[in-house]
């Protein structure tokens, strides 16, 4: 079999931020561990953020730090890698920052697969960090059971201008800046080899420019919604900042083809994993199909903002915190 005729989706359990460590066992797993307090912490790992952020210099700079890495999503190793790296930049994106810096972060089952697709995959990381005005220099490399690819990002940007999960405000509108439904289109890519290159280029998009609007419209709340789902990170930035998340759910835009896909039952486990998490803490109107895509594991997704930019459906609302941290309304 020639390497361009392999499907790297089968070389791994998951694929994409589908294969997370679930959000509630991930919690108990971390929870203690912030450290002892440090002056020039301006964010950290208290409230679920995209990125750590530490003060470095008088006028409120901050340094913004971040890693993200994860198994083959697509079988075109050019693409995955694009994917992956547009993925990790995100995170500073979601922060309100501007990225300065990224490092490689590969793993690759030597004697498996060919080296000649791991140099796609990083051609592929390669493009897309070109395409955000940034070197991509050097990096780390092991010998993987399972291909495995990222990249560790370094970005820059101000302590009073941050993007966190802790400042959604009630009577704040609720955007979206990419549609749902890659989790399930991944899916079912992976068991059948169906393409879909929408969704590829959705994930392979940067967050820049909503960032930077997100900015410019004086917003203070956002994340960018990944491996948890709209529902899970929804939950975060919600309990994070004291609120309740009103969704509307005839207002969320999903990709085409998604509907099909999950009614054919191309499910992610980590979908089913974030609505698990979630329910406790959820009032719906909704049917379940709709609430497994609410949840869906997106992969290098767009940003949830608590706020309005040009371009970007409003999908709910924060309001005074209630009965429930996330409503789900028909």
């Amino acid at each position: 079999m020639t390497p361009t005729r392999l499907r790297l989706t089968q070389y791994a359990h998951g694929g994409g931020c589908a294969c997370k460590i679930p959000p509630g066992e991930l919690e108990a797993m971390v929870s203690g561990l912030t450290g002892r307090p440090h002056p020039d912490l301006v964010v950290g790992l208290d409230d679920g953020d995209d990125a750590a952020a530490v003060r470095v210099g008088a006028d409120g700079s901050v340094v913004i730090s971040t890693a993200d890495f994860f198994t083959p999503v697509v079988d075109d190793a050019y693409d995955w890698g694009r994917i992956a790296a547009a993925n990790a930049l995100s995170d500073i994106y979601a922060m309100g920052g501007e990225p300065v810096l990224a490092i490689n972060l590969l793993g690759w089952p030597r004697g498996v697969l060919p080296t000649e697709l791991a140099t796609e995959v990083l051609r592929g990381g390669l493009a897309v960090c070109e395409a955000a005005g940034i070197p991509l220099a050097g990096g780390h490399s092991i010998d993987n059971p399972e291909p495995t690819y990222g990249l560790a990002v370094t970005g820059r940007g101000h302590a009073d201008r941050l993007l966190r999960n802790d400042a959604a405000r009630a009577g704040r509108p609720i955007s979206l800046t990419k549609p749902l439904g890659v989790g399930v289109l991944n899916n079912r890519h992976k068991a059948t080899g169906d393409a879909f290159p929408h969704a590829v280029e959705s994930m392979a998009s940067l967050n820049a420019d909503a960032a930077r609007a997100a900015l410019a419209a004086g917003i203070e709340a956002a994340t960018d919604v990944t491996g948890f789902g709209l529902l899970g990170h929804l939950y975060k930035m919600a309990r994070a900042s004291g609120v309740t998340a009103v969704v509307d759910a005839a207002a969320v835009p999903y990709l085409a083809d998604a509907r099909e896909s999950l009614a054919a039952g191309f499910v992610p486990g980590g979908s089913r994993r974030n609505l698990d998490w979630v329910r406790p803490h959820l009032e719906a109107s909704v049917d379940e199909d709709e609430l497994v895509l609410l949840a869906d594991a997106q992969t290098s997704g767009g940003l949830m903002l608590a706020g309005e930019v040009p371009g970007a459906p409003v999908i709910g609302e924060f309001v005074p915190r209630g009965d429930a941290v996330v409503v789900v309304r028909g």
